[in-house]
């Protein structure tokens, strides 16, 4: 999901982060020495990053296992709110951040980001007789979560005062299906996860944008950026990728 920071743009937070910590990225060499890679991840997006009781699981859970293996380390998963995984890895809190950011300018200038690791877009999603078209959100109610680009693309169609923001995307789809909202924008994955298990209570409308979402590490980690990249295209050279991507969407999900 292109998620972005919440009441200043992500580069100036992020530069305020980066300001105000000296704290060191870990290079690769040193990631491999300690044997283990901290990744950030917000696990409330189900079917990227999730938990079923204890037990984290998903898309870019397994994805970054899968890098992690071929890197010769272990993953260790961080759950922390999405606004923060940025300004944390540029603090140190973690090497790596796999939680369907975006690529944006303003996130380029304060983290790196990897080669996308799928493409997705801006679904919406309404009950029966609902909006269905970018066209039918103007003047009504929309919902998505806090932090995401999804606030702007929202904004420019509905106006700030239709535009609806929740902690996460559990809220604002819960929103929408007791009608406090007229409709939800989010990541088209998730949208579409939700539209199998409410079957007939929500409708399927179109994609508002398209993205490409990438994993990050702080600015000028550039040996753990290379190990990264290479190890994304080994995953997705042999088959490693497509097992995992069918699994969750019954379908190969990486940019065309």
């Amino acid at each position: 999901m292109t998620r972005i920071l919440p009441l200043l743009t992500g580069a100036a937070v992020l530069s305020a982060a980066l300001l105000s910590t000296g704290a060191q990225a870990r290079t690769l060499k040193e990631i491999k020495a300690s044997g283990t890679i901290k990744i950030g991840t917000n696990a409330e997006f189900k079917p990227f990053t999730y938990f079923e009781g204890k037990t984290m699981k998903g898309f870019e859970y397994d994805l970054g296992n899968a890098i992690a293996k071929q890197m010769g380390v272990k993953a260790e998963w961080i759950n922390q709110p999405f606004d923060g995984l940025l300004i944390g890895l540029n603090q140190n809190r973690f090497d790596l951040v796999i939680s369907s950011h975006g690529v944006t300018p303003e996130r380029a200038k304060a983290v790196d980001f990897s080669a996308p690791h799928y493409c997705s877009g801006g679904l919406i999603v309404s009950r029966p007789g609902g909006p269905k078209t970018a066209a039918d959100l103007k003047g009504k109610t929309v919902a998505t979560q806090v932090g995401t680009t999804y606030v702007d693309q929202i904004k420019k169609v509905t106006g700030e005062k239709n535009l609806r923001v929740y902690p996460n995307n559990a809220n604002a789809l819960q929103a929408l299906m007791s009608g406090r909202v007229d409709a939800m924008v989010n990541e088209k994955f998730y949208g579409l996860e939700a539209l199998k298990l409410n079957g007939k209570k929500l409708q399927q409308g179109e994609m508002m944008f398209q993205e490409k979402l990438a994993m990050a590490v702080a600015k000028g980690n550039s040996t753990l950026l290379s190990a990264v990249n290479q190890n994304l295209k080994t995953v997705q050279a042999n088959g490693t990728y497509a097992k995992i991507s069918k699994s969750y969407f019954g379908q190969d999900v990486r940019c065309k």
